[in-house]
């Protein structure tokens, strides 16, 4: 065989790939397009409606004392970096004192312990609970440790907490928050604050990527999920329980083996005890509320800098969400649930989509090398709603483009917006990545891999003045 048959071969191979990829991924492309146009038009018309207003608070209703008691569970394993700085800042920006900070701890962990002693002073307000097993276990069954230490206190003292709020060691919390989640669960069950990325300069790309998603997901996809009234995932941050339903809750899982509403064997036990409390009946809310400068109330943190970093984090969040929620949490609810169910764990899906319109990309530029040589390279015919299927996959990119540059503009300003765009092949890339590890995950967990704390590690504060590496 000569070298010009061998060519034409190859040539006939990648045609036919270039064809197979195009249909497989124009048509979930298609398919994506119409779920993101769906969601958009919900959302620009429950804000033209009013439905998806923000909302304000004075600074009277910012230092307004509680209905009841709060307590605050942090769960901390190697935090030393970070936790005292949490501590001070929450103390010192809650003007309210009806509120406990939970701090879980570990013995074999000393130097969070002493961070967190430190952090705390004497303010009688912080409770630091030491798990009386050696670390890491995991960050639900160190929250759940801090929910019978929140048991023992009310069997103590005679009183009850009136809600629950959720955070984790790096975050630095809003002065309004205790005040917005206080009020709102006179109405609901649950309630969960935006959570703000800060920008990193040093990690414009990873660490900046994080900045457009929670930005879209947190002024649009939830704000939607609320005004249709389906379940609201918990981020297990800046999320708030009644404390009756906690307990609710709690008694489920106990009647299961667990001992406490957090599920150890689950990855994402945040997002999963959100979804219950919609399952059990009560009502769950995403509040978007600005105080009287115009800053959002939400939970400011610094998210992963390194892309390997990120790439767990990820991994750990599809695991959960998608292959454990499906296997766990099944499609029960409303047709908004099952909707949204059907958004939360497309991640594995997204991940094959996007290789495959990369690898897409890769065959055009092989194949458009002997076209701009003069080779006569042919075009094999495809099916007419091919063409149909690639401009919409164009009108996509650019819509997905304007929106998201739009949104973080409005947060961030004009800078981060135009980055909102040029990171766009970052954050796919990321999620190709996080998407192959889960799967791989996943199976290693079928196969009696346990489940581990696969925690990031956090080394700058937001309140700390430092910028994350």
């Amino acid at each position: 065989m000569g070298l010009a048959e061998l060519i034409q071969q190859a040539l006939g191979v990648l045609l036919m790939a270039e064809q197979e990829l195009l249909l497989f991924a124009g048509f979930w492309v298609l398919v994506g397009t119409a779920d993101e146009l769906a969601m958009d038009c919900c959302w620009l018309w429950f804000r033209l409606s009013g439905r998806a207003r923000t909302t304000r608070i004075s600074s009277d209703a910012v230092a307004a004392p509680l209905r009841g008691k709060a307590a605050v569970f942090i769960a901390a394993w190697q935090e030393e970096q970070v936790i005292g700085h949490t501590i001070r800042h929450a103390l010192a920006a809650w003007r309210q004192d009806d509120f406990t900070l939970y701090i879980g701890c570990y013995g074999n962990d000393a130097a969070t312990v002493c961070a967190a002693m430190e952090g705390a002073g004497l303010d009688p307000r912080v409770r630091i609970v030491i798990h009386e097993r050696a670390g890491p276990t995991t960050k639900a069954d160190c929250l759940n440790r801090l929910y019978r230490a929140l048991n023992e206190d009310e069997l103590r003292s005679g009183s009850r907490f009136r809600c629950v709020i959720l955070h984790d060691s790096e975050d630095m919390v809003h002065a309004a928050e205790l005040a917005v989640i206080d009020a709102a669960l006179a109405t609901a069950d649950f309630v969960q604050l935006p959570v703000r990325p800060e920008p990193q300069p040093a990690s414009r790309w990873v660490g900046g990527h994080y900045v457009d998603e929670f930005t879209e997901a947190h002024t649009k996809s939830l704000v939607v999920r609320d005004a249709l009234g389906a379940a609201i995932p918990a981020a297990g941050v800046g999320c708030g329980f009644s404390r009756d339903m906690l307990e609710r809750i709690a008694v489920g899982r106990r009647l299961e083996g667990s001992p406490g509403p957090f599920a150890a064997e689950c990855l994402t036990e945040d997002y999963e005890l959100g979804v219950l409390v919609s399952r059990e009946g009560g009502r769950s809310r995403f509040l978007r509320v600005r105080d009287e400068t115009g800053e959002l109330v939400a939970t400011r943190a610094y998210f992963p800098a390194r892309l390997k970093e990120s790439v767990r984090q990820k991994t750990r969040w599809i695991h959960g969400i998608a292959f454990q929620g499906w296997e766990r949490l099944g499609w029960g609810g409303s047709m908004a649930d099952t909707w949204m169910a059907l958004r939360d764990r497309r991640g594995p899906l997204t991940a094959i989509v996007l290789a495959s319109s990369y690898a897409l990309v890769v065959v055009e530029g092989v194949l458009g090398i002997p076209r701009a040589l003069g080779w006569d390279v042919p075009a094999m015919p495809g099916p007419p709603l091919l063409k149909w299927m690639i401009a919409a996959g164009l009108f996509s990119l650019l819509w997905r483009s304007f929106l998201r540059a739009a949104l973080t503009t409005r947060e961030y300003g004009v800078l981060e917006g135009v980055w909102a765009v040029l990171r766009i092949p970052v954050a796919n890339y990321i999620a190709i990545m996080a998407g192959r590890d889960a799967l791989v995950s996943y199976i290693r967990t079928l196969r009696g891999g346990q489940v581990t704390w696969d925690k990031t590690r956090h080394d700058a504060h937001p309140a700390a003045g430092g910028v994350a590496a």
